[in-house]
Order: structure tokens, then C-alpha cells, then sequence
């Protein structure tokens, strides 16, 4: 998949989704990469205490760690869709996980923060975004009918990862410190290197050697054995070539695809999910200070984004499914805008929450929301662009989203410091998640649905078009059957070459005296079709 022909020089035609088989095995790779991806960053606050004790440093400091992934994860979107349309996805994957455990393997042994930027930070973090990415291209190559299922089970990796690496994490700092559990993290994200590894890229390779050997089994069949048949085969092959050339002009590589900002719907698609992203993410990261300021115990204030991951973990899956419908499918987009409105909401109506009780009610319809929006979000982006132009599509929404990322959260914070209100927070970040749905509803509903016009009836095809081919070559395989059954192996081959090219003259007389006269047409369709002046005449005196 976005592997470039390398006779042509463009990529090659698509294969046809197989919508299961060997495309579970790749569903469960990405499912453990998006674990990773999402919830590695998260997971690695577990470690902040302790390395502020070691390098003498603040709370600010060591979150800018996790921050550096997500910007890397986030913002290297473009530079993953080029590699990945220059080399292809299993190489980008396996050189990402490399990268990915290389970075957590030197960060266990750095002497001071700015090395732990550098390891952790970037090496870690452009690690996992080499692997995020590629592995939904993959996604979306295997599936197709069920392609929104898939994508709700993968992105249930997500919440699943996080309610196991953050408990891992804490086990292994106990036992072995902060440097010993970086490198046991640091071993554990070799497995994108195994998820990267059957990565087995669709390509129509198969497809080509199939057609090759077809076509030298017919030639062998049709010509005398000997010099002759090498020949015919020689032939066939220089004919194809031929064809290739006329039809398939050398072009240069696309290593970025900026021909979808001329589509419209993803031009609404990214600037929803900007405004999306500058408040998605806020009451999630407020929520445990929120409740511990509202008088909330520390441990059931943490408890609180456990309910949300568990939630999250059957909301994703159960969200795909429902998409997948048929009478919901084409309709995916609306039902993004409704699991947005549905997000915006709950924070709105949650932001007067004053006792843990109403917490826990934010924090199940919050799991139930968020849950959908992660399901959704590049399924609804996949039906926009589609497969082929997904690899570049989703490079560019994730570099827009960086900057929201970077604005977003961080702003939500200095208003806190500022206003020493939660309340007013969760109002703004609910406003933005419901701009963004009514924005994407309205703009998809005037600009496209509105926008489409009713294409023309297709030409019904001339009589006889294609279907005489087809009446041709069996006319050929009954002719040589018959001339197996007359026993005569001195010259069977000759009595079927006679007797198909009489049954094809038949054919193609029938197809020409159709109506008593030629079609109009070009001359090299007539003379195909047998079609002139002295057939007529003959067929008349008859």
C-alpha cells in the first residue's frame, strides 16, 4: 500500500478489500499500536514524581515529556505520509518501532531533563508516530464493508492500554526505579516492530503473475508445440507491454498529495476537527484537580478517569458497529456531528457538578461520547478521501491538529491560574466541541449533500458488446472438446484451429448482419466486427 510501481512510476491499481482473513491479524496490530500511541504518554506520568526528586526539577518540567510525544505524534503527520508513500507501510513501521524502544532504552540512562526531552521525548515519540499512522493506511486497505467495526476495535486499544500501562508502570517503578522500568518500557514497544511485520501490504502483484501465467497456458494451448509456442508466448508478452505503455504514461511520484484540499468535504472535515480538538481534551485533563477542589478524596478523584477509560473501552467497538449499518453508513458524517453535540453537551451540562455522585454521571456519558469520537473520527475521514489519497489525507489533519493540541490544553490551564474557576472552563471547552458539530453538520448538508447533482443514465451498451468475446472462446473450448472426442491426436489441433475460426466467422456474422446492414461506426470497429460491403451482399442473396 502506497508503494509506487517501479516499472510505471505510479502507484498501482487497487485490490479489491478482502474484509477478513489475514486483515484480523492486521486489525490486532493496529489495535496494540493505537494502545500504544494514545496511551503511552499518559502512561508515563506515572515516572514524573521521581524524576523530579533525581534532576531537581518541577512538575512543568517533566509534563513537557509528554507533551514532546504528543506534538511528535501529532505533528510529523506529513513526514509519515511521505515515507510512507516513498517506502510503503511495513518498512516505516518496523524502522518506528525500532525508534520508538531505542528512545525509552537511552532515556534510562540520561544524567539530566533536556536528555530526557531529546530519548523519551522525540526519539520515543516519532517512534510511535511512524507506526500510528501507517497502521491505519493498513486499516483502511483491509477493510471496506466492515471498515467502521474495524475501526472501533482498534481504536478500543486506546483506553485498554491505558488502564494497563499505567498500573504496569507504577509495578515497575516500585521493583526496579525509574531507570529500570524505562527499560522495560522501552523492550515492551519492540511489539510495534512484530505489529509492523504483518503489515503485508494489497498490491496487485499477485493479481499481475496470475494474468502472466494465464496468458503463456492459453498461447501454449492454441499453438503446436515446439518454436511455435515460444513464439506466440514472446508475442503476447511484447503485446502487452505495448498496451501498457499506450495506456499507462510514465508519471512522478506523489510523495504528498495536496490535491485533497480540492475536495470540499475534507476541507470541512479539518476545520471541524480543529475546533474539535482545542476542547476535546480539556475537562479530561481537569477533571481529577476539579474534583479534588470540590472536596473529593485523591484516590476516588483518580478513580474517576478509570470510569471513563472503562466506558471507553465498549463504547469504540459498539460505536462501530451501529455505524456500520447500511442505513446508517451513509450517514456517518451526521452521526460524527451527533457524537460531537453529544461531547459538547455533557461538558456543558457537568460544569455545575458540585458532589462526587454528579462526577461519576459526567464521567459515564463523558466515556460514552468520547468513546464515539474516537471511533469515528478517521472512519469519516477514510469516506471522504477514500483509500488511496488516505495516506496523505491524514498526514495534513495531523499536523493541523498539533497546533490545536498546543493551544488548546495549555490555555485551559492559564485560565484556571487566572480565573481559580473550573466552571467556566468546562463551559468554553463545550462550546468549541458543539461549534464544531453544528459547523460540520451545516457545512456537509449545504455545501456537499446540496451540491450533488444526479448523474446521467449510462449508455446501455451495443448489442453484442463484450458478450460476443465471451460466446467466441467458448465456441473455441467446445470445438476443441469436440475434436478430443473424434480421437484424432495427429490433428486435433488443426481441426479445432478450423473449427473455431469457423464457429468465430459464424459470430461474427451474426454480430454484423444484425438488422440487415453495418453499424456507423469507425472503420477499425467495422472491419473488427467483420462488417463490409461484400458480406452484405453475400448475406443478402441468401
Amino acid at each position: 500500500m502506497g508503494r509506487a510501481d517501479p516499472e510505471e512510476g505510479q502507484l498501482p491499481a487497487p485490490v479489491k478489500p478482502p474484509d477478513g482473513g489475514w486483515g484480523w491479524i492486521v486489525l490486532f496490530g493496529c489495535f496494540v499500536i493505537t494502545g500504544f500511541s494514545y496511551a503511552f504518554p499518559k502512561a508515563v506520568s506515572v515516572y514524573f514524581k521521581e524524576l523530579m526528586k533525581d534532576f531537581h526539577v518541577g512538575y512543568s518540567d517533566t509534563a513537557w515529556i509528554s507533551s514532546i510525544m504528543l506534538a511528535m505524534l501529532y505533528g510529523t503527520g506529513p513526514v509519515c505520509s511521505i515515507m510512507v508513500n516513498q517506502f510503503g507501510c511495513r518498512p516505516v513501521m518496523l524502522i518506528g518501532g525500532l525508534l520508538a524502544s531505542a528512545g525509552m532504552i537511552l532515556a534510562s540512562f540520561t544524567t539530566n531533563i533536556i536528555e530526557l526531552y531529546l530519548t523519551a521525548g522525540v526519539l520515543t515519540g516519532l517512534g510511535m508516530a511512524l507506526n500510528f499512522q501507517p497502521s491505519l493506511i493498513m486499516l483502511g486497505t483491509y477493510f471496506d464493508k466492515r471498515r467502521p467495526l474495524a475501526n472501533g476495535l482498534a481504536a478500543a486499544g486506546s483506553p485498554v492500554f491505558l488502564s494497563s500501562l499505567s498500573p504496569l508502570g507504577q509495578v515497575l517503578l516500585e521493583k526496579f526505579g525509574w531507570r529500570g522500568g524505562f527499560l522495560i518500557m522501552g523492550g515492551l514497544l519492540l511489539n510495534c516492530c512484530t505489529c509492523g511485520a504483518v503489515m503485508r501490504p494489497l498490491d496487485a502483484g499477485m493479481k499481475r503473475k496470475m494474468e502472466k501465467v494465464q496468458d503463456k497456458y492459453e498461447a501454449k494451448e492454441m499453438l503446436p508445440m515446439g518454436g511455435k509456442s515460444e513464439e506466440g508466448i514472446s508475442t503476447t508478452d511484447g503485446n502487452k507491454k505495448a498496451k501498457k505503455a499506450k495506456k499507462k504514461p510514465k508519471k512522478g511520484k506523489k510523495l504528498l498529495d495536496f490535491s485533497i484540499f480540492s475536495n470540499r468535504g475534507f476541507i470541512i472535515y479539518t476545520i471541524s476537527k480543529f475546533i474539535l480538538v482545542l476542547g476535546l481534551f480539556v475537562p479530561p485533563i481537569l477533571l481529577v484537580n476539579y474534583a479534588k477542589d470540590t472536596g473529593v478524596p485523591d484516590t476516588e478523584a483518580a478513580f474517576l478517569l478509570s470510569i471513563i477509560g472503562f466506558i471507553d473501552i465498549f463504547a469504540r467497538p459498539a460505536c462501530g458497529m451501529v455505524a456500520g449499518l447500511k442505513w446508517v453508513r451513509p450517514h456517518v458524517s451526521y452521526l460524527f456531528s451527533f457524537a460531537m453535540l453529544f461531547n459538547g453537551l455533557t461538558d456543558i451540562c457537568s460544569a455545575r457538578a458540585s458532589n462526587y455522585t454528579g462526577l461519576v454521571i459526567f464521567c459515564v456519558f463523558f466515556g460514552i461520547s468520547y468513546g464515539m469520537v474516537g471511533a469515528l473520527q478517521f472512519e469519516v475521514l477514510m469516506a471522504i478521501v477514500g483509500s488511496q489519497k488516505f495516506s496523505s489525507a491524514i498526514g495534513l489533519v495531523l499536523l493541523i491538529e498539533a497546533f490545536a493540541v498546543l493551544i488548546g490544553p495549555p490555555s485551559a490551564g492559564r485560565l484556571v491560574d487566572a480565573l481559580k474557576n473550573y466552571e467556566v472552563i468546562f463551559y468554553l471547552a463545550g462550546s468549541e466541541v458543539v461549534l464544531s458539530a453544528l459547523f460540520l453538520a451545516m457545512a456537509t448538508y449545504c455545501c456537499l449533500n446540496r451540491g450533488k447533482k444526479t448523474p446521467p443514465p449510462e449508455k446501455s451498451p451495443p448489442v453484442g458488446g463484450g458478450s460476443d468475446t465471451e460466446e467466441a472462446e467458448s465456441d473455441v473450448q467446445e470445438a476443441e472438446e469436440h475434436s478430443s472426442d473424434n480421437h484424432q491426436p495427429a490433428h486435433g489441433t488443426d481441426n479445432a484451429v478450423v473449427v473455431a475460426s469457423e464457429e468465430a466467422n459464424h459470430v461474427e456474422d451474426e454480430q454484423s448482419g444484425e438488422g440487415g446492414r453495418c453499424p456507423d461506426g469507425d472503420g477499425e470497429v467495422l472491419a473488427r466486427a467483420g462488417c463490409n460491403a461484400e458480406q452484405t451482399v453475400e448475406r443478402d442473396s441468401f
